[in-house]
């Protein structure tokens, strides 16, 4: 394979999990709830998924139990954010580190001396990942990988700008006390997508611990959660942007292991950088201006009515 198509395989195989917890995030920023949690919630979801499968012995009971941890730390987050309408970034910041912790020390008492769990091995589609270099990159996923894509396409059509479900989650967006007026359920549409969020930063955390390393380590996502709420930021609250900031970041990531084979030498540390220093230019404004659901991270309140 040749240097691009190693660089392009690389950036494909680091972007899906920015992809998949990005899709529920921008739903869930559409109707007015910011999750900074989304990196808690993916390393929530690749840890009890690496725990289940290890338990198990099967990924698909891995996945299971990824996506209920999932659910169950978005619950908390809804309650906190819609109920309690605390504010939203310090119950995000907080859910991560809340995170960060407590995998860390269950990873420290299970997943001694680098132990490997069940995971998904990858499936070369006929033919088509025989296509010169983005073949490799699209059609030898894993199950969870095609999963993924398939999900996120399906999350773009089902809540794009011209469907009715799409509409009324921008609306709330929007302005939540008219579309409540209006009679659309502001609380319950705001609490399911954050448990839509819950969901796919739970599979994305899973498809780190059970496709990409078949295992736990400490800080498994270093990062890649606040990778995919940027990507939302950047793509200007649009599926399609949305999508091309996450390969863009994908890319960016896998440049740090690609550097080499295309004669650039850096510092290590440059490299790893890298992606964090172009989501930084992403949202300051550089790469064109933009407007944010009007009601996003601002609590719904509804008005008295006589």
């Amino acid at each position: 394979m040749s240097a691009v198509g190693e660089l392009l395989d690389g950036g494909v195989r680091l972007a899906v999990p920015l992809l998949v917890a990005s899709s529920g995030e921008l739903v869930s920023e559409r109707a007015g709830v910011l999750n900074l949690s989304v990196e808690g919630m993916m390393l929530t979801g690749a840890f009890a998924g690496a725990v289940g499968a290890h338990q198990s012995g099967s990924a698909l009971v891995g996945v299971g139990c990824a996506l209920a941890a999932g659910l169950l730390a978005a619950l908390l987050q809804a309650v906190l954010s819609v109920t309690l309408r605390a504010d939203q970034i310090v119950t995000g910041i907080a859910a991560n580190a809340l995170a960060l912790g407590a995998t860390t020390y269950g990873a420290r008492l299970i997943f001694t001396q680098g132990r490997s769990v069940p995971g998904f091995d990858s499936m070369k589609i006929p033919l088509l990942h025989e296509i010169p270099f983005l073949g490799p990159a699209l059609f030898e996923q894993t199950v969870l990988g095609y999963v993924s894509f398939a999900l996120v396409a399906a999350l773009a059509v089902l809540f794009g700008r011209r469907t009715g479900l799409g509409l009324a989650v921008s609306a709330i967006g929007e302005d939540a006390v008219t579309a409540d007026r209006s009679g659309l359920p502001v609380t319950a549409v705001r609490y399911g997508a954050v448990l839509l969020t819950g969901l796919t930063s739970a599979l994305a955390g899973a498809q780190l611990a059970l496709s990409d390393v078949h295992s736990f380590t400490d800080n498994l996502t270093s990062g890649a959660g606040y990778l995919a709420v940027v990507a939302v930021i950047a793509g200007r609250w649009r599926a399609g942007p949305a999508m091309f900031a996450c390969l863009f970041f994908g890319v960016a990531q896998a440049l740090q292991f690609a550097a080499p084979a295309f004669g650039v030498h850096l510092p290590t540390a440059v490299l790893v950088m890298s992606p964090y220093l172009l989501a930084l230019l992403a949202v300051s404004g550089l790469t064109g201006a933009s407007r944010a659901p009007s009601a996003l991270t601002l609590p719904f309140v509804r008005e008295a009515r006589a």
